[in-house]
């Protein structure tokens, strides 16, 4: 990945962490005051999220910058394995967020308390709508910088969205049918704490990959192969290792060529087909190409 192309991405990631950073603070204020001005604990559970949500984007913010820490004597790899350890503390808030609501959910519905008021249905249909377009703004920039910790984030305002539309259903169901079914609201919030836990294993198993070398980059491998091929010389490609760290893919390729060539020239061809790789493929962290002989056995 070209230096220009890195930085780029690594802007798009702060700002996008930023943008998340800002919309859960302002969020996490008006859900509290909603819920308990409106007597919903299934809003007042969506602020808890949001509160712990500001949290780990303040970690987010601080793995992304971290993580593109430039390669020294110790890290000759970079520093983008940090991603994913912040990562798994994202996760470790979403749980924690997900265990207090479930608690608190609990006690509620066995204790009477009053109706949840019609307006905070209103507050919810508005939180709905921005939480599933910052998933959306979010993920999108993950996609584009290859961050994993910005797809925790995202996935933060989907589930922030999804705990939503549970308090929605719960408070509808309270208001509209009355006395008796109080603790629909709190059993919505007993709903989203589950869906937190569910979602929060979607962030943690590609993490968990990332971190124990697994290869899922089938796709990569198959452009990598493709991409070879095309340089003069090149007659095939074999092993191909490919891990990721932070927002770069690592690579050890093994490149055969005619094995009545020199030396010298297996060196130049293995460092022209790392510079088409790494111009086609600007993704692309440490590129270390092996040549192979055709005749080899």
């Amino acid at each position: 990945m070209s230096i220009a192309t890195h930085n780029t991405n690594v802007e798009k990631a702060i700002r996008a962490t930023w943008f998340s950073l800002a919309g859960n603070a302002l969020l996490a204020l008006i859900k509290g005051t909603a819920g308990i001005l409106g007597n919903s604990y299934a809003l007042i559970a969506d602020a808890i999220e949001s509160t712990t949500d500001i949290f780990s984007s303040f970690l987010v913010l601080f793995g992304i910058k971290y993580s593109n820490k430039p390669a020294d004597e110790n890290h000759p790899y970079g520093h983008g394995r940090a991603e994913a350890l912040i990562t798994f503390i994202v996760v470790g808030f979403l749980i924690t967020s997900a265990t207090i609501i479930a608690y608190e959910s609990i006690l509620n519905i066995q204790s009477p308390h009053e109706l949840p008021e019609k307006w905070t249905l209103i507050v919810l249909g508005a939180i709905i709508i921005w939480k599933e377009i910052s998933f959306r703004i979010v993920m999108a920039k993950s996609r584009e910088t290859n961050s994993s910790a910005l797809k925790a984030d995202a996935w933060h305002h989907r589930s922030d969205a999804i705990t939503s539309v549970a308090a929605s259903i719960g408070i509808s169901i309270a208001v509209f049918c009355g006395p008796g079914y109080e603790s629909a609201d709190d059993w919505a919030a007993l709903f989203a704490s589950f869906f937190i836990l569910y979602n929060s294993y979607l962030i943690f198993r590609p993490a968990l990959g990332e971190i124990m070398d697994e290869h899922v980059y089938d796709d990569l491998a198959a452009d990598i192969k493709r991409i070879s091929i095309t340089v003069p010389g090149i007659l095939d490609t074999e092993k191909c290792f490919i891990r990721k760290a932070g927002m770069r893919y690592h690579l050890e390729l093994h490149a055969v060529v005619d094995s009545n060539i020199t030396v010298k020239e297996g060196h130049r061809l293995a460092h022209e087909l790392e510079d088409v790789l790494r111009l086609q493929l600007p993704e692309l962290g440490h590129v270390l190409v092996h040549i192979e002989p055709d005749d080899y056995s």
